[in-house]
């Protein structure tokens, strides 16, 4: 399902330890927030929860300047805006197509003149959204073209330009008069002498419903293993039951659809035991599939009568052992797995929100942690934007570090929290849980040297490796042997391969396809840029392809030697392709790509195909094999 509006990017200031402004991109899906304890991690999510919490009577979840504003600036602030309404935090949200869709059916075509919007929350918790561009001398015409109107005022109609005056014009003339009344009626202008009215009116009607809610869980929001029935029915919070208990408590009797009041008052406690016990086996069979740690565990239930009260225990039966246990004698990572259920089913429903979960399954051991990541990226983003903070290296999918940020809390006092893409991030130990994500991917099958040639993939290490061996049998120069072919898994992480390596006092060589998207090479550039990479040791094959550009590794060889061996790999997929379609002066692959009707087809088997044939290939053409050896040559000269 679409998400109705899509939050871009957050700006966030003068809040606990965001002491100055920090505009934050966000994720379509998931955005994941990395950084040490104390690093403003958690209070970027709280700021965010602030902006639009789902529950609008919780008072926790609002602005307090007194407690949240930087207290060493607090009493200047106080001082110097007595109005307080500084605008803690702005997010930045785009509009989807069905929004759009439903102005262009009101409005017209051309009216709307942009699809994003911001919506900012002051210190005082008062929402202000910007009204969006718009065409109001399209509106007219759409109107006009809609309605019909007489032909002794379209003349003087045309040259109308604003709202206001088209109201006013045929409010004034008998035979539009009733025209106007409709107008106004349907699209709200009651008020001519006010500006923007239909960006107003389009605000109220279809931006403001809109605007996301936020939900917010974190490790209070336990479930107890003793819940007190009167202070359920009660709202009564203390020392031993506290607001987020009394929200889960409260969350599990809804799902179960259970009135706490009969409840207490109903001495037959066998009806109400079944709906719990239904409620909890409906839960852990949804999370069943991302529990792979104990699938032996289920929840059971029993309701305590006391002089004073009653209550809900809450115990854990181990079907393996026969044994049953209070909820709290069991790991904290079940029971937060159980109790997240718990509270994301009661907001399953709201399509329109956004997920904040702070330190997710901190409790949760590694492999635990991976059925939650799991989770996370199949049953929530789908639906949802998620944002989640970490320090955990197991909550980090290393095939998706464009969609990490840092926080950082600089030593600075006039600084405060600082959040960022990963690749800019220098702090060695805010790094840490990326560099261990990629570390624990990689361990496996890769080994880092002091001298690393990063690549895009497999296949290349493949082909430049067998190309090494090659012109070392043919007495030419071939790869030096300090030299460790790295993969990185992708043309679009080797910026981010390249700023987690940084600091371990590594040389990294790159020799690389050339980018055909601005954003890749502008990562790059940025890190030359930084100094954390040489410009000398950023190295594409189109420098050594010759008029081919852009070019990739297959562009090194000769068009027949690929062609060649595509057709015999693939002889069984795709008719065998004339050498006389392929353009000489075009990169091989997109031309591949074209003929065979695929966006692109696996290189690695033509890799693969090589290394078991590399024995029977006798013909080489001499281009093929003088462009590797002045990339050899190259790549050697960076050596360390």
């Amino acid at each position: 399902m679409e998400k109705i509006m899509r939050l871009l990017e957050v700006t966030i200031t003068k809040y606990k330890s965001f002491l100055t402004e920090q505009i934050v991109p966000i994720e379509g899906s998931c955005t994941r927030l990395v950084g040490k304890n104390e690093s403003g991690k958690t209070a970027f999510l709280e700021a965010l929860s602030r902006f639009n919490y789902f529950d609008e009577k919780d008072s926790s979840y609002k602005f307090n300047k007194t407690l949240e504003y930087p207290r060493t600036e607090l009493k200047k602030y106080e001082s110097e805006n007595p109005e307080n309404n500084l605008k803690v935090i702005s997010c930045k949200f785009s509009l989807k197509a069905e929004t759009i869709d439903a102005i262009i059916q009101d409005c017209g075509e051309n009216v709307l003149l942009e699809t994003t919007i911001v919506a900012s929350r002051d210190y005082n918790n008062a929402l202000s959204i910007s009204t969006p561009k718009v065409s109001e001398k399209a509106f007219i015409v759409n109107y006009i073209l809609k309605i019909g109107i007489p032909e002794g005022h379209k003349e003087e109609l045309a040259k109308i330009e604003n709202v206001n005056d088209f109201c006013t014009y045929l409010s004034s003339h008998e035979e539009t008069k009733s025209i106007a009344e409709t107008l106004v009626k349907t699209f709200s202008f009651g008020n001519l002498k006010e500006q923007s009215l239909l960006s107003k009116y389009l605000m109220k009607k279809y931006i403001e419903p809109r605007i996301p809610k936020f939900w917010y869980f974190d490790e209070y929001f336990l479930l107890p293993q003793r819940i007190p029935l009167s202070k359920i029915a009660g709202g009564i919070v203390d020392n031993d039951f506290t607001k987020p208990q009394l929200e889960i408590s409260r969350a599990l009797f809804e799902l179960a659809r259970i009135d706490v009041k009969k409840l207490i008052t109903d001495n037959n406690h066998e009806a109400y035991i079944a709906e719990l016990e239904a409620t909890s086996n409906s839960i852990t069979d949804a999370f069943s599939d991302y529990w792979s740690t104990n699938s032996n565990l289920e929840i059971t239930f029993d309701i305590e009568t006391t002089a004073n009260d009653k209550y809900l225990n809450i115990r854990i039966r181990n079907t393996k052992h026969r044994v049953t246990l209070p909820l709290s004698n069991r790991s904290k990572g079940f029971i937060w797995f159980f109790s997240f259920f718990i509270w994301f089913q009661k907001i399953n429903q709201i399509n329109n929100m956004i997920l904040l979960l702070d330190e997710p399954g901190l409790n949760l051991h590694a492999e635990a942690q991976k059925d939650l990541l799991r989770y996370i990226d199949e049953k929530l983003t789908p639906k949802y934007q998620v944002i989640y903070t970490t320090h955990s290296p197991f909550m980090i999918d290393s095939t998706k570090l464009h969609e990490i940020r840092t926080a950082y809390d600089s030593n600075e006092t006039k600084v405060g929290t600082s959040i960022s893409n990963a690749i800019e991030e220098k702090d060695k130990g805010t790094l840490f849980p990326l560099q261990a994500a990629l570390g624990y991917n990689l361990a496996q099958n890769l080994y880092i040297s002091e001298n690393n040639l990063l690549v895009e993939g497999v296949a290349d290490l493949v082909i430049l490796t067998i190309m090494s061996d090659l012109l070392r049998n043919l007495g030419k120069e071939s790869l030096n042997e300090k030299f460790t072919i790295v993969p990185v898994g992708g043309l679009d992480k080797v910026a981010t391969f390249i700023s987690l390596l940084r600091g371990n006092n590594l040389n990294i060589v790159c020799v690389l396809d050339t980018f055909i998207d601005q954003k890749g090479q502008t990562r790059i550039r940025d890190l030359v840029f930084d100094k954390i990479i040489k410009e000398s040791n950023v190295l594409f094959f189109h420098e050594f392809t010759g008029p081919i550009k852009p070019a990739e590794l297959e562009d090194m060889f000769e068009k027949r030697e690929y062609l060649e061996w595509f057709n015999s790999e693939y002889k069984k997929d795709y008719e065998q392709i004339d050498i006389k379609k392929l353009s000489t002066d075009k990169s091989i692959i997109p031309q591949i790509n074209k003929i065979i009707h695929q966006d692109r087809f696996n290189h690695y088997r033509i890799a693969r195909y090589l290394s078991q044939n590399i024995s029977t290939i006798h013909d080489w053409e001499k281009s093929t094999i003088s462009r590797f050896e002045k990339l050899f040559i190259t790549v050697n000269k960076l050596i360390k």
